[in-house]
């Protein structure tokens, strides 16, 4: 082991001891990188390096879309467009047994389209369909974990800010990713809603029927949830379109959203500036992680651990599916243990070069695009996942009297509706890259 890699591996370790302690791992990993290079390279380096990285991370034109697509949910929060998608929802599949478990999944979905962020979808949906599953008596198992669940659906369904990051990091075509992320997205919404059909057939007292709706109430809920529909329509369906990049289509979002609360008296100034202050501190955390994330980089590859991890797993004789597979469930627990952002910052520098050189037989972009979706599922997985699920936390906090374990409990059925997901992932790769490749 050369003198390099050692003090690599050093810093890996001090950097997961940080982290252990409740450093936020924007500094923890920024310490880390500059330590590791001031040690292996000196100070005129490391002052080199810090002289342009900032710039030459943030000019990305890419990371442009993250504030707006953040603002965009902030302002959809306001506009009460949860609310909006829940009803209509729950009119269409309130009625059934587990009907309003269900349309808890299907307002996360929506929700997630103009939101991308899992912790925010869990937390503004579990405030709108906690008390609605309460009031028709559901079990607090599968009332917490369907909305624990359910939340995990904004990390993929785009637009997504973790899959804008991940395409910065590994170099992708953002509108590639996110057509890419479409099916696999919708497959989770079906897989749920079974979960909770099963569920709810096999235990019928934990999911009751949901009241009836008139025809008149039916409809009006219908058009209420089509603000959302036409959002998402305009800006995701623009950019597979062609009409536009992901950038514009973010600032067409935000005007939609913000010109729909404006028009419909939900939204004030206070509000805009709220969501323009909670938006600049949410993009400033990501920023610091991903210029944290850039400094452990060049300290991970002056170390040569990346190169390393990689030899390793190409001489350990393994398959490349055996070895992607253990990638992945190592991903899954890195999810258990910090937010989703963070993991993908980490772990991409370290994961990515392993995957880059194992033969899946297809091309090097359609294996960026085929793992990065695998890897933002078994991130899902993590925050539905003991002993640290962040979306279980979330939730929880919401309802203080239904202890942890129930909602653990609940989350675990979609859990292994998540896992059956990913082996059909695994199995059938077409089903991620068919799409981008119909649309060219």
């Amino acid at each position: 082991m050369t003198s390099q890699l050692l003090v690599g591996l050093t810093g890996l370790a001090v950097l997961i001891g940080m982290i252990a302690i409740r450093i936020p791992i924007g500094y923890a990993m920024a310490a880390v990188g500059m330590g590791g290079v001031l040690i292996l390279s000196g100070p005129a380096i490391l002052l080199s390096q810090l002289k342009t990285l900032a710039y030459g991370t943030f000019s990305n034109y890419d990371l442009s879309v993250v504030p707006l697509f953040i603002l965009m949910g902030h302002i959809a929060t306001k506009a009460q467009l949860s609310q909006s998608l829940f009803r209509a929802a729950n009119a269409w599949f309130g009625r059934l047994r587990g009907g309003v478990a269900m349309a808890a999944i299907a307002a996360c979905a929506g929700f997630g389209a103009v939101c991308g962020s899992s912790l925010a979808t869990a937390s503004t949906m579990g405030k709108v369909a906690l008390p609605e599953l309460r009031r028709y008596k559901y079990s607090p198992a599968l009332a917490t974990g369907t909305l624990a669940a359910g939340g995990v659906l904004g990390i993929l369904i785009p637009p997504s800010v973790v899959l804008v990051v991940y395409a910065v990091i590994v170099e992708a075509n953002i509108v590639t990713m996110f057509s890419a992320a479409l099916v696999p997205g919708v497959m989770a919404v079906v897989f749920f809603m079974i979960v909770i059909a099963i569920y709810t057939w096999l235990v019928p007292e934990a999911g009751p029927r949901g009241g009836q709706v008139s025809r008149d109430e039916l409809i009006k809920a219908t058009i209420g949830v089509l603000p959302v529909v036409i959002v998402f329509g305009l800006v995701i369906g623009g950019i597979y379109a062609g009409l536009f990049t992901p950038t514009p289509a973010a600032s067409i979002g935000v005007f939609l959203v913000l010109a729909y609360g404006v028009v419909r008296r939900l939204v004030g100034w206070r509000d805009v500036f709220d969501s323009i202050l909670e938006t600049a501190k949410t993009a400033g955390m990501i920023y610091l992680i991903v210029l944290g994330a850039e400094l452990l980089k060049i300290f991970m590859s002056r170390g040569g651990v990346p190169q390393a991890a990689a030899d390793m797993m190409l001489n350990s004789g393994l398959e490349p599916m055996m070895i992607l597979v253990l990638l992945l469930v190592a991903l899954i627990v890195l999810g258990c243990l910090m937010d989703s952002l963070s993991m993908i910052l980490l772990a991409m520098p370290f994961f990515w070069p392993v995957v880059a050189q194992l033969d899946f037989g297809m091309s090097l972009d359609d294996t960026k695009v085929w793992f990065g979706i695998l890897a933002l599922i078994v991130v899902e997985l993590g925050l539905i996942t003991p002993p640290v699920g962040m979306n279980v936390f979330v939730i929880n906090s919401m309802a203080r009297d239904i202890p942890m374990w129930e909602t653990f409990k609940g989350a675990l059925p979609f859990f292994a509706a998540e896992i059956v997901r990913v082996a059909l992932l695994l199995a059938f790769p077409t089903i991620v890259l068919f799409f981008p490749k119909l649309l060219g």
